[in-house]
């Protein structure tokens, strides 16, 4: 479609900038035939004669033969020409030349300049008409350059036109290169993580024959760094999984299997896993489960995929303790759930909203890196809502804290 466009619009300028071209071209010999004509008449009536049938001949696009049948005097023609071409304002420069009948050739007159720009044209080049006896030439060797003048702005936006294909079709060939390179880098990524599953699976067998072993369970030093390699084991599990799961949603394969859940109790389980996972002994959560029907239609591994993706973000991004508050509630008569979760951490900058669902996107926090991550929890959170048709809204202020809204759909 772009290249039918760019063919399209360059077909249109051409037509339209030789149609310019035709129509100066006409209106000049026009011009030129009326200014001969006058010319001629004002000659003739001054030695009291009469014109001839045929008066003024054009032998090529710019030379011009005018029949008399009478001597021409070249001061009087030279007065006339630059009092008419004055007379219509054409500003053209020509030379003119008289036929001397004695010798048989063009005697050449005078080059008549209306501008002072200097051009490279070949001058006294009159050739002879042999069908007329007393007649003078009349020569315009600019003519093309006259006319180019007269379409300056026709000349200034195709050129404009022109860049703009060209930087058009620069963008076409970019895309298209970024596509390619898109695709082998999704291919690449996906062949990385299907590759990663083998070595992470025989890990966790080995890391849970270690947490099982007599001798392990004795070694409290070795008994905790097994127990390392199987939550490091893990999360590097889950990371691999987001991405394949990622994977399948931009490639549109990605499969639901949906099923009837009570919201409350998933997460009731979810804010139980998220207490063992934290260092705080002391309640961290205010949980106000008010929905009146919590039955949500929903994959239940996706759901608690976000929902745990959510809560880590809120432990994770606090200034000291977290205090975390999720609230329930029923909208549309219990047609929709609202879930609610609110901290009171550190926040995220009013500029960046905007762009905190992007894929790989992290706000910029200076030369801090404490807190570990891909930019693929958020996208993947918006993800799985766009998937179940759920509404996911989000509204922050640095340092004040964030509130995540989604609107999840009931089986009423």
């Amino acid at each position: 479609m772009g290249a039918i466009a760019i063919i399209g619009i360059i077909a249109m300028q051409a037509y339209w900038v030789t149609n310019t071209w035709n129509l100066n071209e006409e209106e000049f010999d026009q011009k030129v035939h009326s200014v001969l004509l006058n010319v001629a008449k004002k000659l003739v009536k001054l030695k009291g004669s009469t014109l001839p049938l045929d008066i003024v001949k054009r032998q090529s696009p710019n030379y011009y033969i005018v029949n008399l049948e009478i001597e021409i005097d070249a001061n009087e023609l030279e007065y006339y020409l630059s009092d008419q071409f004055q007379e219509i304002g054409m500003n053209a420069n020509y030379e003119y030349g008289i036929h001397d009948c004695s010798s048989n050739q063009m005697v050449y007159g005078k080059y008549i300049k209306f501008s002072e720009e200097k051009k490279d044209v070949t001058l006294g080049e009159l050739p002879k008409y042999e069908e007329f006896t007393y007649y003078f030439g009349v020569k315009f060797p600019d003519r093309s350059g006259f006319l180019l003048g007269k379409m300056q702005l026709a000349v200034f936006l195709s050129i404009l036109l022109f860049m703009t294909v060209l930087f058009f079709a620069y963008s076409m060939f970019v895309i298209l290169r970024q596509s390619r390179l898109s695709e082998m880098q999704k291919d690449f990524i996906n062949n990385m993580t299907h590759e990663f599953k083998t070595p992470i699976s025989t890990i966790k067998i080995s890391s849970d024959v270690f947490l099982k072993n007599p001798t392990i369970q004795k070694d409290s030093r070795l008994m905790r760094y097994a127990q390392i390699i199987k939550e490091q084991n893990q999360r590097l599990n889950n990371q691999v999984e987001k991405v394949l799961q990622l994977a399948k949603i931009e490639q549109n394969s990605f499969q639901l299997n949906k099923e009837y859940i009570n919201l409350h109790q998933l997460l009731q389980s979810v804010l139980e896993s998220a207490r063992v996972n934290t260092d705080f002994s002391d309640e961290i959560f205010d949980e106000n489960l008010n929905a009146f029907n919590p039955t949500v239609l929903a994959d239940k591994l996706h759901l608690s995929n976000i929902l745990h993706s959510l809560l880590d973000n809120a432990i994770k991004y606090c200034k000291d303790k977290p205090r975390i508050a999720i609230t329930t509630k029923d909208l549309k008569q219990g047609r929709e759930i609202e879930l609610e979760i609110k901290d009171q951490g550190i926040g995220i900058n009013k500029e960046y909203l905007p762009k905190i669902f992007k894929k790989f996107y992290r706000v910029p926090t200076g030369n801090i890196h404490n807190v570990k991550g891909f930019g693929l929890g958020l996208y993947y959170v918006k993800s799985v809502c766009d998937v179940h048709d759920w509404k996911i809204n989000i509204d922050s202020e640095e340092g004040k804290g964030t509130t995540i809204k989604i609107i999840l759909r009931t089986n009423v």
